[in-house]
């Protein structure tokens, strides 16, 4: 679900700044998802914009070996 974003974009600093946030904010929200859910090439990259964008702090996942979890939750 959604819920819809607007911006007010009428070429004034202020709209070109929020512009640059909000393209910030949103694709990086959407490669974090994609590392919590292991996505390799997520976690690649949101590394690297950590790397490259330091006050960017992102959690990631701690990766567990399938056994491990597999063995704590057997199958009855």
């Amino acid at each position: 679900m959604n819920g819809g974003f607007g911006m007010v974009v009428d070429g004034s600093e202020q709209a070109d700044r929020n512009i640059r946030e909000m393209l910030f904010w949103d694709v990086n929200n959407g490669i974090t998802r994609r590392s919590w859910a292991r996505n390799q090439g997520s976690m690649d990259a949101i590394r690297r914009e950590m790397e490259r964008t330091p006050e960017l702090k992102v959690t990631l996942p701690n990766i567990v070996d399938d056994d491990i979890i597999a063995s704590a939750f057997p199958l009855a």
